[in-house]
Parts: structure tokens; C-alpha cells; sequence
């Protein structure tokens, strides 16, 4: 009889690993376009099991990215519908696989723009995984290995393979964290690839979205002189005062810009409208570097502005999975929290009009966990 039981236990225990790592797919709740005029509504789909090496998060904030507007209504011919975007996702592990070791239920993780790779490339093997030599599989609107449409953050909950979950401390807010897997990251690292972090230095940021202000939020943290560059008077008072810029410059203003003229190490451009290189150009010091960030539709400048001074033009994405957890244990290290307004799901149309029209302080958050209802 004891040995029956011991069996019994046995096959239980087998069982209950099955279905944390194998069980069925499960229906997942979110909101979806179905068309390119991008309106989103209630959407049910199903998520992949959990295989033995992913992670299942039960999705408690999604941040609103600029990339939601431009995939939801198929600015670039390539979105595949139904589709559910949003890639700068924070929650809570609730299963894992038999091979996960990272981490366990309960844990507060994030999940950024990527979800995948080849994992056996140089720069997967570096950490690098959005540079894949194969593509990495973007969170949203990606075609996985296995061949399925991937779907993002408006959603209940995620399946995702360990590597591309990263730990978020229990004591830094979710719904501060989710914009750092994309807004955050995407200044961060090439701020660190490039030295931006040597106290004393001098660091000038074009824009003033989402991840401009956390390139200022950086910069501050880093210890640099931080200058904003924006062609908006408007914004002189907010970036002062409320993110604690050193300096604000009116690009317009040709008088103020000849007296900054070869005043800054390094430029950081978060702007994506068109807009002129030269004048920015000429701001930086010898051996100066400017990181593109942004994605005008077109880059003109004069050579002699660019090899005058032995100046660097560098462009960037987001990062690595090693850079990732890095700038979230920065984050939490120095209580750096990106300016949020934090929305229900029902909000997320308006939202996505009013990051258009550029009306917003800094970042949207979706609190999905309060407001996604079946």
C-alpha cells in the first residue's frame, strides 16, 4: 500500500511538471486591430503551453510605444491581422517550465521588443540578440520559429522562453518599469556603448518623448551636464524644472545656438520628424559623437561638419538581453522612474491618437491587470 502511494505521489508530482511545461495552449485575453485604421477592441486568441524552458507572465502593465501606432495601422504595408500589439510589458510569473532556473512563480519580470532568436550567432552569443544575424523575433507582429504570428502586451498574458524575460526588483513599480523595455533601453544602451556615462561630460538630447526625457533622466543619473535641444519655447520650463535639465537651447534660436556651438561631448537625436542635422552637428566638441536614435526620413548633412572635429555619427535600436537587465538594476540602484500616466485598456485608442499628436508626459502605461476583462 505505501509503495502504491509513494506512485501515486510520484506520477502527481511528473503530472503537475507536464502541465507547467507542456500543458494544453491557453486562451488569452487582449485587444487587437483588425484593420489599418488601427482601432483596437477585445480580442480572444490562444498563447503557446509553456515549453520546458519559458516563462508564463501574467501581464499586470503594457507601455504604449510609438511602434503600436505604426504597426496597428500598417504604416510600414507589412502588419498581419488580428494583431495585438505593445512591446514594454511588465507582470508576474505565475508558471515555468522544467528547465527554468532564472526564475520562480511569483517573480516580477519584464518582456521587451524582442522575443526570440537563433541563440547561436556572435551576437546572440554576445547578448546582443536584437542584432541576431537570423532576426530577432520582434514581440509583436513577428513571425516566430515556429512559424506563428507573435502578439504583444495588450494582452492577459505571455509565454515567453526565459532568456527574454528580465528581473525587475519587488521594489521598483511595474507599471514604472514596463517603459523601460523599449523608451528606457533604447537610450540606455547606446549611451553605455558609447561612454556617455563619465561624470563631468557634456550631453546634449534632441526630442523630448518618451525617450528623450529618460535620455535627460540618464544623463542626470550618469552625471553629465544635460542640455535640451528643442525648437519648442513651451518646453524650456518643463525640462528645467521638472526633469532637471542644466540647460535648455532653443534650436531656433541662431544666437543661441552659435554660442553652444562645439559646447557638447555627446548628442543624443530622439526626434523621428524631419528635421536638420548641421546645426546640431556643429554643437559638438572634438571627437564628438551623435547617436541617431530617432527615424526621420532623411539624413543630409555637409562632410565638413562631420569630419571637421573628427566626429562620430552612430545610429542605435534597443539593446542586448545583457544591457537590459543592466539599466533595470541601474534603475532600481538609483530610483530613476520614467514620467508615466497610467491608463485602462479602455483608454487605449485615445492613447494612441494623443501619442500621434505628441500629448503626452512622457509615456502611456496600460494597467492591464486592473482594467483587461474578459
Amino acid at each position: 500500500m505505501f509503495f502504491s502511494l509513494f506512485c501515486c505521489m510520484m506520477i502527481a508530482q511528473i503530472l503537475q511538471k507536464i502541465m507547467n511545461s507542456k500543458g494544453v495552449t491557453e486562451d488569452c485575453l487582449g485587444w487587437a486591430a483588425r484593420d489599418a485604421s488601427g482601432v483596437l477592441s477585445p480580442y480572444k486568441f490562444s498563447r503557446r503551453a509553456v515549453e520546458d524552458d519559458d516563462v508564463y507572465v501574467k501581464i499586470t502593465h503594457c507601455g504604449v510605444c510609438y511602434a503600436d501606432v505604426i504597426w496597428t495601422r500598417n504604416h510600414h504595408h507589412d502588419s498581419k491581422y488580428p494583431l495585438v500589439p505593445g512591446h514594454e510589458i511588465a507582470g508576474i510569473v505565475t508558471k515555468v517550465g522544467s528547465n527554468v532556473h532564472r526564475f520562480n512563480i511569483g517573480d516580477h519580470v519584464g518582456v521587451g521588443t524582442y522575443v526570440n532568436s537563433c541563440r547561436d550567432c556572435e551576437y546572440c552569443n554576445d547578448q546582443v540578440e536584437v542584432n541576431c544575424v537570423k532576426g530577432s523575433v520582434f514581440t509583436f507582429n513577428g513571425v516566430d520559429y515556429d512559424g506563428t504570428i507573435t502578439k504583444g502586451g495588450y494582452s492577459s498574458h505571455i509565454v515567453v522562453h526565459e532568456r527574454y524575460c528580465f528581473v525587475i526588483p519587488k521594489s521598483y513599480p511595474l507599471a514604472s518599469a514596463a517603459p523601460l523595455l523599449c523608451a528606457g533601453i533604447t537610450v540606455y544602451s547606446p549611451m553605455i556603448r558609447h561612454k556617455m556615462n563619465q561624470p563631468g561630460k557634456s550631453l546634449g538630447v534632441i526630442g523630448l518623448g518618451g525617450l528623450g526625457h529618460m535620455a535627460v533622466k540618464f544623463g542626470k543619473a550618469f552625471g553629465l551636464n544635460v542640455t535640451i535641444l528643442s525648437s519648442s519655447i513651451s518646453k524650456k520650463e518643463e525640462a528645467l524644472n521638472l526633469l532637471g535639465a542644466d540647460k535648455f537651447v532653443l534650436s531656433s534660436d541662431q544666437d543661441q545656438m552659435k554660442a553652444s556651438a562645439k559646447s557638447l561631448d555627446f548628442i543624443i537625436d530622439t526626434a523621428s520628424g524631419d528635421h536638420p542635422f548641421d546645426p546640431y552637428m556643429s554643437l559638438l566638441k572634438t571627437y564628438g559623437v551623435f547617436v541617431l536614435v530617432g527615424f526621420p526620413s532623411v539624413i543630409k548633412f555637409s562632410p565638413g561638419n562631420l569630419n571637421i572635429g573628427m566626429k562620430t555619427l552612430a545610429g542605435s535600436i534597443t539593446g542586448g538581453t545583457k544591457d537590459i537587465q543592466q539599466m533595470i538594476d541601474f534603475c532600481a540602484e538609483k530610483e530613476i522612474y520614467p514620467n508615466i500616466e497610467v491608463i485602462p485598456i479602455e483608454y487605449a485608442n485615445e492613447a494612441l491618437e494623443r501619442v500621434v499628436n505628441k500629448d503626452v508626459k512622457y509615456r502611456f502605461v496600460i494597467d492591464i491587470e486592473n482594467s483587461l476583462r474578459a
